[in-house]
């Protein structure tokens, strides 16, 4: 069971912003550029494992997936309970095709990011996931043209006024 883990410390911020840059680094390649030992590196990255902190999956890259549609789809429900809420996160959980789901403030409640086979699917989808549900007030989707930027780097230290750019140097 994952556990929290502990603060932080000057190590681990320039570790984690590597792992995320190029989780395919040696440890000792790890270690040399953070000033840790590879036996250090691999305890500490043993460490962000066992607390949930951090997980390996394959990032694939979506230019070279032709057959892959992205839409966004925003939500707004029509009653606010936590129990609409709770069933509507499992529904989205449940669905492969949902990559990413975000809780918003404002006129919209949910921004969802969808990945499918084309539009027939995204279709298909978008009306199993949200015409059903008589607690939406309105959903609208969008198809992605192109992909501008896509991340996975989080930053692990509040940004100060006038901080310089870390390891991974402008973007």
């Amino acid at each position: 069971m994952p556990t929290a883990p502990p603060p932080f410390d000057e190590f681990d911020h320039r570790l984690l912003a590597l792992l995320q840059a190029d989780a395919q680094r040696t440890l000792t390649e790890l270690g040399d550029t953070v000033g840790l030992s590879a036996s250090a590196v691999q305890r500490r990255i043993k460490r962000y494992r066992e607390s949930g902190l951090m997980r390996m999956v394959g990032v694939l890259d979506i230019a070279q997936l032709a057959n892959v549609t992205l839409a966004t789809v925003v939500v707004a429900l029509e009653r606010e309970s936590a129990r609409q809420h709770a069933a509507l996160h499992a529904r989205l959980r449940a669905a492969p095709e949902v990559q990413q789901c975000y809780s918003l403030a404002g006129d919209w409640d949910y921004l969802v990011i969808l990945a499918t086979t084309g539009l027939a699917h995204t279709r298909e989808v978008v009306e199993r996931l949200f015409d059903a549900d008589k607690n939406l007030k309105r959903y609208e989707t969008r198809l992605v043209f192109d992909v501008v930027k896509r991340g996975l780097d989080l930053p692990t230290r509040r940004r100060s006024r006038g901080a310089k750019d870390g390891v991974h140097g402008k973007k």
